[in-house]
């Protein structure tokens, strides 16, 4: 094999390493983490409450939010919604282990009505990031 085998073996090597770095620290990051990798944009606010939070992200005009679990791993009902004035709401429902979400909507310059369920606990921000 000439030199471009090597370098192959090299490269291939090398992402397989970022690959596996980048698995085990999905492993080993925060709920926070994991959210953000799923909205673009910069965290705008944490809504708390008794069994998760609800985590929203602006970017441009764009608002996304996610629900986050208190305690992931096991497949519970969540939702998020994120709503902008005047506009209908965006909804993700189901059993999920991890994160209902994300969903964003085009606020532009308008408020937002944040909602997020984990089980029997859950938020609603009223009207936000006017």
């Amino acid at each position: 094999m000439g030199k471009g085998g090597a370098g192959t073996r090299r490269r291939l090597a090398l992402g397989t390493a970022v690959l596996t770095a980048a698995g085990l620290l999905a492993v080993a990051v925060p709920q926070d983490a994991q959210a953000a990798a799923a909205c673009p944009g910069r965290k705008v606010r944490t809504l708390p409450f008794s069994t998760g939070s609800v985590l929203v992200y602006k970017r441009g005009g764009y608002v996304c939010a996610v629900t986050v679990p208190e305690k992931p791993g096991a497949k519970r009902q969540m939702s998020v919604s994120v709503q902008a004035r005047g506009g209908r709401p965006v909804v993700d429902s189901g059993r999920y282990a991890y994160r209902a979400g994300p969903v964003t909507v085009h606020a532009g310059k308008r408020c937002v009505w944040v909602k997020g369920k984990v089980s029997r606990g859950s938020v609603s921000s009223g009207w936000i990031l006017c």
